[in-house]
């Protein structure tokens, strides 16, 4: 049961945060997302370090988790129009819905992890399903540092996605064909 509370909480933790940013981030303000008792969140999460150690915790499973769905929907990349389709449906899946609001929450954790080594641990990026996809197309296509690459690929990615939630809109295919054209180079 404390496990199931501690993960009600971290994703009430990050609503509060996604809808009022990290001067909302409170116990009290989980408490009342959670639809808890006052004094819950403190109970499971004694600081405001612990809280927001959680809360990334959460974010990074929920992530993985996307992305690994994301990879499994997928067929085996094989062509540029392939890859540009799945950097679609990141970007998508990013800025619409649940995946919207973990954006939003993510980018305030990145900018929180700058004076908080411990978060910025937790959200240094993870192998998963799609990042290895991203490796393999490109290896395949002859790039000889695939990994550095892929890196570069899914950081400018997330550049597009945080323009996007800043100034509103949808990331267009030819700015992720521009993308992957410059990965291939």
């Amino acid at each position: 049961m404390a496990s199931d509370r501690r993960t009600l909480l971290a994703d009430a933790a990050l609503d509060v945060l996604a809808d009022e940013g990290m001067r909302g981030l409170t116990h009290r303000a989980v408490d009342r997302s959670a639809a808890m008792p006052p004094g819950t969140t403190s109970a499971y999460f004694r600081t405001r370090a612990s809280l927001l150690t959680a809360l990334v915790t959460r974010l990074v499973q929920l992530d993985q988790a996307e992305l690994h769905e994301m990879a499994e929907a997928l067929p085996p990349l094989r062509t540029v129009e392939e890859l540009v389709d799945g950097m679609v449906m990141l970007t998508r899946a990013r800025l619409t819905g649940q995946g919207r609001r973990r954006s939003l929450a993510r980018h305030a954790c990145a900018i929180e992890s700058v004076r908080d080594p411990e978060l910025r641990e937790i959200l240094v990026p993870r192998e998963n399903a799609g990042r290895e996809a991203v490796r393999l197309f490109l290896t395949a296509h002859g790039v000889t540092d695939a990994e550095n690459r892929t890196h570069t690929l899914l950081t400018c990615i997330d550049g597009l996605v945080f323009d996007r939630l800043v100034n509103g809109g949808d990331v267009q295919r030819e700015a992720l064909e521009g993308l992957a054209a410059a990965a291939l180079r």
